[in-house]
């Protein structure tokens, strides 16, 4: 999985006083968990922003006054209407323990039933994710080229070695639904075909 680094500072006073003070000033207020402990501090929201708002999940090396932690993002707290980001957990990655973390889906090919007319829909855009750091890939990537219409690809039939899936297995991921003036798929239309010709003869 990709990984980025981060730098904050401690913070003296962890009050909602001070919080606002330093969202003013440009920095976010965070927390990161380890084990049995909590550590307040804060990072310039600049730099969180480049790791929040894009659709990668990251490995984080936090580095605060020269303690390394390696971590992610467990949960952001956001503005209701400006979207910036006023709060952020971290969890301490332990090693040799397993983390759970929301892995991107990147769909792949074109499937046969969009070339048939159909639509293809995707229900999620990332799948949550149970597995030791060094087997967490980068993207979930799903090949949907073989999809007719009517097809779909379910969680329990993404296999990633290593890994396992906390969202319900028969949740549907990735579907081709029928479209106005589809056609269901290239075989059958070659099947009514043929029968046409023979009824012709």
């Amino acid at each position: 999985m990709k990984k980025v680094s981060l730098s904050g500072s401690v913070r003296k006073s962890v009050g909602k006083k001070d919080a606002k003070l330093m969202r003013r000033e440009g920095f976010v207020p965070g927390v990161v968990y380890g084990n049995n402990e909590q550590t307040h501090f804060s990072l310039k929201e600049t730099d969180l922003n480049k790791v929040v708002f894009t659709p990668n999940t990251y490995i984080i090396d936090l580095n605060i006054e020269g303690k390394n932690i390696q971590s992610y993002i467990k949960e952001i707290q956001v503005h209701p209407v400006t979207d910036r980001v006023l709060h952020v957990d971290f969890q301490e990655i332990v090693e040799g323990k397993e983390v759970k973390i929301n892995i991107p889906i990147i769909l792949t090919g074109l499937a046969k039933g969009v070339q048939n007319g159909g639509k293809l829909i995707q229900n999620f855009r990332s799948l949550t994710a149970l597995a030791l750091v060094d087997k967490l890939p980068d993207t979930i990537e799903i090949d949907v080229t073989a999809l007719k219409i009517g097809g779909k690809v379910r969680v329990n039939e993404i296999e990633i070695d290593g890994v396992s899936f906390l969202n319900p297995e028969g949740a549907v991921v990735a579907a081709v639904q029928m479209a106005r003036g589809a056609s269901e798929d290239d075989d059958e239309e070659e099947v009514a075909a043929t029968e046409e010709a023979t009824e012709e003869a």
